[in-house]
C-alpha cells in the first residue's frame, strides 16, 4: 500500500456520456454556458495557482508518493497526443461479472457549485445506498459541517475533484472554455492541495482521483498514478451535470447496467437529481443491480476495468 506523505503545518493553501448537448451539460458544475466542442482547445487565460509545497516524510513507507520536484523531473519532456474522458488508464466500468452499479456524485465547489443537496444525502442514507462523493477544495471550505458528515458516514467513500476543478492537462488544454493545468508541476498541485485536505478530513488518502469536466490527457493519468490514486470516469451521465429533469435522471439511470460508473452531481439542491436517484433506487435493487463500493468488487483496484484500450501505466 502507498503511503501517502502529510506537509508541515501551514503548508498547503444511458452510457458513456450521451453526445451532444447532454455532453455539454458536464460542465454546469464549473461555468455556464461552457463550450460543447468535444476535446477542442478553447482559447482561453490560463488560471494561476499557487504551487503545492513538498510533502514532508513522518511514517516509514516502501513506496512513497513523490514530491512536486520529482514530478517535474520525471515527466518533463513528454507531449500528450490524447484529450477526453476515458483514456487508457481510467477505470470506465467495473470487470465483467460486476454484481452492482457504482454511484458517483461530483461536488464541484466555486461560484454556482458550493450548494448542498440534502435531499440527494438524505435519499442514499435511508437506502442504505452506497456511493462515492467526488469533492472540490473549495466546496469542502463552503460546507466544512457537510463534507464532515460524509466522511463520517460508513456508506460513502470521498475521492479527489480536485483544488480549483479544471480539466487535468501537461500542455494547458481546455474543456467547455474551461482552460486546463499547463504543466506537471501545475498537475501535480490540482490534485495533492486537495489531497491533503481530504487526508485531513478522513484521516487517509482518498483512493480516487476525477478532474473538473472530467477531462485529462494520458500524461497527467500517469501522474495521477504515479501519486498513489486511480482516476475515475463514467459510462452512465446520469444527471447531465444536474441539469436533468426527475424522469430524465430516472430513466438514464435505469438504463445502466451491473459494472456502469454513473456521474451525477450533489451539489445542486433543486435540481432533478435527488428525486431521480429516489425513484432508480428501488429499481436497481429490486434488479440486482444494486449500487456497491469500489471496495465490494474483486481483489483490488487492479481488478477493475479501465478504458478502452488501456494496458496499464
Amino acid at each position: 500500500m502507498r503511503h501517502y506523505r502529510r506537509p508541515g503545518a501551514g503548508e498547503f493553501p444511458r452510457r458513456l456520456f450521451l453526445f451532444g448537448s447532454a455532453m455539454t451539460s458536464l460542465s454546469a458544475c464549473t461555468v455556464a454556458g461552457g463550450d460543447s466542442r468535444l476535446g477542442e482547445d478553447v482559447p482561453a487565460v490560463a488560471l494561476a495557482a499557487a504551487p503545492v509545497p513538498e510533502p514532508q516524510a513522518a511514517e516509514p513507507t516502501s513506496a512513497p508518493i513523490p514530491g512536486r520536484q520529482d514530478i517535474v523531473a520525471e515527466f518533463a519532456g513528454r507531449t500528450p497526443a490524447l484529450w477526453g474522458t476515458q483514456l487508457p488508464g481510467t477505470v470506465v466500468r467495473l470487470p465483467e461479472g460486476a454484481s452492482g452499479t457504482i454511484l458517483t456524485f461530483d461536488c464541484c465547489g466555486g461560484r454556482g457549485g458550493n450548494g448542498v443537496d440534502q435531499a440527494l444525502i438524505d435519499t442514499l442514507s435511508r437506502a442504505g445506498a452506497p456511493a462515492t462523493f467526488f469533492l472540490n477544495a473549495r466546496w469542502i471550505r463552503a460546507n466544512p459541517g457537510t463534507a464532515k458528515a460524509l466522511a463520517e458516514n460508513p456508506l460513502f467513500e470521498l475521492g479527489n475533484h480536485g483544488t480549483r476543478h479544471i480539466p487535468l492537462s501537461v500542455t494547458g488544454r481546455s474543456a467547455y472554455g474551461v482552460p486546463g493545468t499547463a504543466s506537471a508541476a501545475e498537475v501535480y498541485d490540482e490534485v495533492m492541495a486537495n489531497q491533503e485536505v481530504l487526508h485531513s478530513l478522513t484521516g487517509k488518502p482518498a483512493r480516487f482521483f476525477r478532474p473538473g469536466t472530467a477531462f485529462l490527457d494520458e500524461t497527467a493519468i500517469a501522474i495521477v498514478h504515479r501519486l498513489g490514486l486511480t482516476p475515475v470516469s463514467f459510462s452512465i451521465n446520469g444527471d447531465g451535470g444536474a441539469t436533468y429533469p426527475p424522469a430524465t435522471v430516472f430513466r438514464e439511470i435505469n438504463a445502466s447496467k451491473s459494472g456502469d460508473i454513473i456521474i451525477s452531481h450533489a451539489n445542486h439542491p433543486g435540481s432533478g437529481t435527488a428525486a431521480g436517484i429516489a425513484r432508480a433506487l428501488p429499481a436497481l435493487q429490486s434488479s440486482g443491480r444494486a449500487p456497491i463500493h469500489f471496495v465490494h468488487e474483486g481483489p483490488g483496484l487492479a481488478s477493475l476495468r479501465q478504458a478502452p484500450g488501456a494496458r496499464g501505466l
